[in-house]
């Protein structure tokens, strides 16, 4: 039995009480892919970015474990709820338009001493300050470095279109008005390498374009390290009692690491290892996040059909974007059809050996975005499911 097949088993014993859909968390594979982060930290605490986890039970196992602080949040709402259930460090890692939140963050001593904004714009404070409707408490600010690789003057771009401010002196004046004004007090900088911690440089079947990402990659951290460094000394000239400095994601771990600027590493799907992060060089992690979905027809020879599956994820659209048949083994999308909403037929040998009602396991292509899909995820260790926990969506939160 190869170790895929042994999952399997594992799994369809696990679950045998339950109909599908269903989704799970394998917390041997969760376990080891956070020992695995902290090693590749090398003594850096790492934040955990709520997006890619999306379920308080899995956030709070992760931070329970040393190496771990703080969270990294996605929207001012959940912010604000994950601090009043008790997160004491929550880093939002996106502008808000929340005004409702505003007032609430400012109004109230806890929420406003647990969380930390984000802003690349003087225009986001004046949003802050119209909407404290009476309240006072200082609302804690980071400001955001975009990291994008700039090439041939600017001609090319390669990296996520995120915080306008690029050059030490951009930040820098922004921390000073950050510093001059009432009510707000600067406390880190963030800065994510996503063309660098999201995208893999080791494509199955296409070396050429392994090696292209691989040779841009080692250039956009030669690049960002030493315009990183540069941004920090000039913030830190403004203010000097920076709390953080963030940086880096999953595939980058053990890169930004490396960095004297850099105080505190991000990364959040390393704990799932959904498909978009099985062809690295830098790290090999185990698949933990695995959703199921019943047999309901068998259409012909070499071919099922399951019920629904269709869960593409965000971001450019493509056939990376989608779930992958991942238990039994040999399985595949029918290119006509492809993952369909509500029933998703399945070719292939293993095909013949299903039966009504069996389970087929999918792998997600993104992490946290299997929990919108999902009230709960029952744990598994061995072959026992030792606890069902809310995600996100379970406990009727839907930040976005």
């Amino acid at each position: 039995m190869t170790p895929r097949a042994g999952d399997r088993a594992r799994y369809d014993r696990a679950t045998a009480h339950l109909d599908a859909p269903v989704a799970i968390v394998d917390l041997e594979a969760f376990d080891a892919n956070a020992a695995d982060l902290v090693r590749r930290a090398g003594g850096k605490p790492i934040r955990v970015a709520s997006k890619s986890v999306r379920c308080r039970a899995l956030l709070e196992r992760a931070l329970a474990r040393e190496g771990f602080a703080g969270i990294m949040s996605f929207t001012l709402d959940e912010s604000l709820w994950l601090a009043r259930a008790g997160f004491e460090d929550v880093l939002l890692a996106y502008p808000s338009a929340d005004r409702a939140g505003y007032g609430e963050l400012a109004r109230d001593p806890k929420l406003a001493a647990a969380v930390t904004v984000m802003v690349d714009d003087v225009a986001q404070l004046d949003l802050i300050d119209a909407a404290r409707a009476g309240g006072t408490e200082e609302v804690r600010v980071c400001l955001e470095l975009d990291t994008a690789l700039s090439l041939l003057g600017g001609r090319i771009r390669i990296g996520a279109r995120r915080s306008p401010l690029r050059e030490p002196a951009e930040l820098a004046e922004l921390a000073r008005s950050v510093v001059r004004r009432p009510g707000f007090r600067l406390v880190g900088i963030m800065a994510y390498e996503g063309h660098v911690a999201g995208v893999g440089d080791a494509v199955a079947g296409r070396p050429l374009r392994s090696r292209a990402v691989r040779l841009m990659q080692s250039a956009a951290r030669r690049e960002l390290a030493e315009r990183r460094a540069a941004v920090v000394r000039a913030v830190r000239a403004v203010a000097p009692d920076l709390e953080f400095v963030n940086g880096g994601g999953t595939g980058s771990v053990q890169h930004t690491a490396a960095e004297d600027a850099v105080t505190e590493i991000a990364a959040g799907s390393g704990f799932f290892v959904p498909r978009l992060f099985d062809h690295y060089t830098s790290f090999s992690g185990r698949p933990a996040a695995l959703f199921a979905q019943p047999v309901v027809r068998r259409p012909g020879v070499g071919v099922v059909t399951v019920l629904g599956g269709g869960y593409p994820a965000s971001g450019v659209a493509g056939p990376d974007r989608l779930p992958v048949p991942y238990l039994p083994e040999g399985l595949r999308y029918d290119p006509q059809e492809g993952a369909g909403e509500v029933q998703t037929p399945l070719l292939g040998s293993p095909a013949d050996d299903l039966r009504i009602g069996d389970k087929v396991w999918f792998r997600h292509a993104k992490a946290g975005e299997l929990c919108e899909r999902f009230e709960s995820l029952h744990l598994v260790e061995g072959d026992r499911i030792t606890a069902t926990v809310p995600t996100y969506r379970g406990e009727g939160r839907t930040f976005l």
